[in-house]
């Protein structure tokens, strides 16, 4: 029984940054196709996944853009698989890893308060710029070396707050699953829109034009109204920048109260 049960599951998916061929940089087997390497074929792959969405990228859509055929990328990569995981760990390489961030053995002025602030920043706007990166980022064990880069920052940003060792996990996910669901959402939005062929602020005016004619939903948009106009803003873009903000304080604010109580 256990070992039937031991059958049906699913190994974890292995990752293209443990292969021989990842770690040497993606050099192709002999006569591969001239004008063509791995840092053309994933930047080409960003272009494609920002343009056309993920759920439109295929290898023979790609081989097109690049003007070779299908087989000519797999000189470089062994899976489409492959090829997503490195696309979603080059888009890590935009997310800045403040120059003050210290090592364990060395010292800082910088507010560690700061740096968490624009790790955050940073991280959303790498989700909302690249939408396809939510799903992704659930995918494969990103392992990647941006990707590593980014998650090591943040680990010794958290570990300068104070907090005991065995709540700094807590406080990495209490801050970067809110910036992953923000900003997720935010893309997704912006995605819609895009799809629709209208301005943000007009997809906003359209749907809650619909919504308020419906009973069953109005009072709950009547009821809510007070809060979304004391949040002010007077753009769609302005109301995420000023929720994205405060909403960042409040969990920076929760990390320094739980210093002090455990302190």
């Amino acid at each position: 029984m256990v070992a039937a049960e031991r059958a049906k599951r699913r190994p974890a998916r292995a990752s293209v940054w443990l292969a021989d061929k990842a770690r040497r940089g993606g050099a192709a087997r002999g006569g591969q196709p001239s004008g063509l390497d791995r840092d053309r074929i994933v930047a080409t792959t960003v272009a494609l996944l920002d343009a056309e969405g993920l759920a439109r990228f295929s290898m023979r859509r790609l081989a097109a853009e690049l003007n070779v055929t299908a087989m000519s990328v797999y000189w470089y990569v062994d899976t489409k698989d492959d090829l997503l995981e490195l696309a979603l760990d080059a888009v890590f390489g935009e997310t800045g890893v403040p120059a003050a961030i210290p090592g364990d053995d060395e010292e800082s002025t910088a507010d560690w308060r700061d740096q968490l602030r624009e790790l955050a920043v940073d991280y959303r706007a790498v989700l909302v710029r690249h939408p396809w990166v939510s799903p992704l980022a659930g995918a494969f064990l990103n392992i990647g070396p941006n990707y590593l880069e980014f998650s090591f920052a943040v680990q010794r940003v958290i570990r300068r707050t104070g907090l005991p060792l065995s709540e700094q996990t807590a406080a990495i996910s209490a801050v970067f699953q809110f910036v992953y669901g923000f900003g997720t959402i935010e893309g997704h939005f912006i995605e819609r829109c895009a799809a629709a062929g209208v301005s943000h602020d007009e997809y906003l005016s359209d749907a809650m034009a619909v919504v308020m004619q419906v009973p069953e939903i109005s009072h709950v948009m009547e009821a809510s109204k007070a809060i979304m106009e004391a949040r002010g803003g007077d753009t769609v873009a302005e109301m995420f920048e000023r929720d994205f903000s405060t909403a960042l304080e409040i969990v920076i604010g929760g990390i320094e109260a739980r210093v002090t109580a455990v302190g």
